[in-house]
């Protein structure tokens, strides 16, 4: 049952890329028995409908990497829910909203507590210059 359920997960996921390519034009970058599926599925397409014809198509596919994946005899039914087109449940990409900003000038704002204070820059030039004038002076 395993193995059936690797491909099957690995079938339907194929062919929605495969789809998915040949829509964007890229079928012919495909492998040879991608490009044999499609066009078998367009053959389906003509004779019946296309959530029909998109079943047959992964049910196809399943049944060639069932055995390719080393399963004994007839593959096992793996659905557990009703058909349903396997390349039409892609969602567009939207990017996630900003964050807020909650800090304010030195940190201070929301959470003041929690975030250290930057130093000033004036503050580490300062310090910087005390450091070279002692190693200076050090030195005579």
């Amino acid at each position: 049952m395993l193995i059936a359920r690797r491909a099957d997960t690995r079938a339907r996921a194929d062919f929605a890329t495969w789809k998915m390519m040949a829509k964007l034009n890229g079928s012919s970058a495909l492998p040879p028995e991608a490009q044999e599926f499609l066009a078998s599925y367009k053959n389906l397409l003509a004779r019946m409908s296309e959530g029909e014809a998109t079943e047959a198509t992964i049910g196809a596919i399943y049944k060639a990497y069932y055995a390719e994946m080393g399963g004994a005899g007839t593959p096992p039914d793996v659905r557990t829910r009703p058909a349903e087109p396997a390349a039409d449940n892609v969602t567009a990409f939207r990017r996630p909203a900003p964050k807020p900003k909650t800090v304010s000038f030195f940190g201070t704002g929301a959470a003041a507590g929690t975030q250290k204070r930057p130093l000033p820059v004036m503050l580490i030039f300062a310090c910087l210059v005390v450091v070279y004038v002692g190693i200076r002076l050090y030195w005579r």
